[in-house]
This record gives structure tokens, C-alpha cells and sequence, in this order.
């Protein structure tokens, strides 16, 4: 089983304590860590920022609830990396298939920022998925954010790899490590990210999965 933090998690006292205060305004929603969802036996990975208030926080499954999860899971649909119909709710039935998504914070952070020693306390998680995904051979790192901590898991400087929307890199390990912009209805809706660059992406790591 891969290491994942308890529901009361306190290691990151600020992330805490507006959980703590997310769960008094709203009793019925998840409000804790979330959850990594999809198999640990597959190939590709999806690494976030951090739950979204009203999206993950909300419904405990990754980019569910929230504008992020509609480009992500249409295209994960669309390049059968998932299956079903995605309500954004985690009762609609929606499955990965030879995929995985986990946030490099799993907790939500005050403003949709964690600040870098929280990155650095929840990497250990992170850290945890990588080695524990033996079949690994994509990981696709949604921002600036989640590619650093990716390469934080892996023993690797930031400064050594530069995230650079649709590159993909070969890390020492040889792990691809693929950078996308992220998902969020800012860069959507200013159009830093469209459908067709985002798919573009997602249809290099098929290629790269299928070469493996």
C-alpha cells in the first residue's frame, strides 16, 4: 500500500487549520487530505497543485467539482485513460484505466497556494506514490508547482530541469516527466491553455507509453 496521510493530518499546521475551519462551514463536505485516485499499477501518473476548496476539498477525489477536473477528465475520455461519465461528483462512476492523479499538496491550501514548506512537508507523499507505482512510466506535472515537486521526490534540483509547457523530459532513472500547463479555469479561460494544447500533450505521452 502507498504511504498517504491520515485524515487529521497536522504536519502543515496552516493547511490544518483551514481544514479545520473549511469543516465548520461545511460539515458534509470531505475536508482532508485527499486521496490519490486510479491504480497503483499503472503507467502514467497526473501530478496537481493541491485540492481546489470547492472541487477536491469538496468531494474528495481529485479535480472533482471544480472547473479544473472538465478539461482534464474530457481528455484522459477522450485518450482512453479513463472510462465513463464524469459528473464531477465521485459517485458518477467515472475509472481510470492504466492511469493515476495525485496532488503534490493533498491538503487545500488558504488562497489555492501552498507556500514551499508545506510542497516540502507533503513530498514525502509524493515520494511514496513514485516509488510505490512499479509499472511507472509517465509522470505529467500540471504547472510550475508540480514539476518541482516531482523532481523534489526524485532527488533533483529544480534548477536542473525547467518546466516548459509540452516538453518532456527523461529523468536520470529514466522516468519521462511531461509539463503541461495547468488545468485551471485562469489559464482556460485566457487561453495559456486550450483543448488542443493540452491534447497535444496527452497524445505525446500516449506515443511515449506506446514506445515503451
Amino acid at each position: 500500500m502507498i504511504d498517504a496521510p491520515r485524515h487529521d493530518c497536522g504536519l502543515c499546521p496552516r493547511l490544518a487549520e483551514y481544514r479545520s475551519a473549511n469543516r465548520a462551514a461545511n460539515p458534509d463536505w470531505f475536508n482532508g487530505p485527499v486521496p490519490s485516485f486510479g491504480d497503483p499499477a499503472a503507467r502514467f501518473l497526473v501530478v496537481g497543485m493541491a485540492p481546489g476548496v470547492r472541487g477536491a476539498n469538496r468531494t474528495g477525489r481529485p479535480f472533482t467539482g471544480d472547473h479544473a477536473g472538465m478539461l482534464l477528465y474530457a481528455t484522459l475520455l477522450k485518450f482512453h485513460f479513463a472510462q465513463g461519465v464524469y459528473l464531477a461528483d465521485p459517485k458518477d462512476g467515472l475509472t481510470l484505466h492504466d492511469c493515476r492523479i495525485a496532488n503534490a499538496v493533498r491538503c487545500v491550501p488558504p488562497a489555492n497556494l501552498p507556500v514551499p514548506a508545506e510542497v516540502t512537508t507533503c513530498n514525502r507523499y509524493l515520494q511514496a506514490e513514485l516509488l510505490g507505482m512499479e509499472n511507472l512510466r509517465v509522470v505529467l506535472a500540471l504547472g510550475v508547482l508540480a514539476h518541482a515537486a516531482v523532481l523534489k521526490a526524485q532527488g533533483i534540483p529544480a534548477s536542473r530541469i525547467r518546466f516548459q509547457h509540452g516538453r518532456i523530459h527523461t529523468l536520470p532513472n529514466g522516468l519521462k516527466l511531461a509539463n503541461s500547463y495547468h488545468v485551471s479555469r485562469y489559464n482556460t479561460n485566457t487561453g495559456r491553455l486550450t483543448t488542443e494544447m493540452f491534447e497535444a500533450v496527452v497524445a505525446d505521452i500516449v506515443r511515449e507509453l506506446g514506445a515503451a
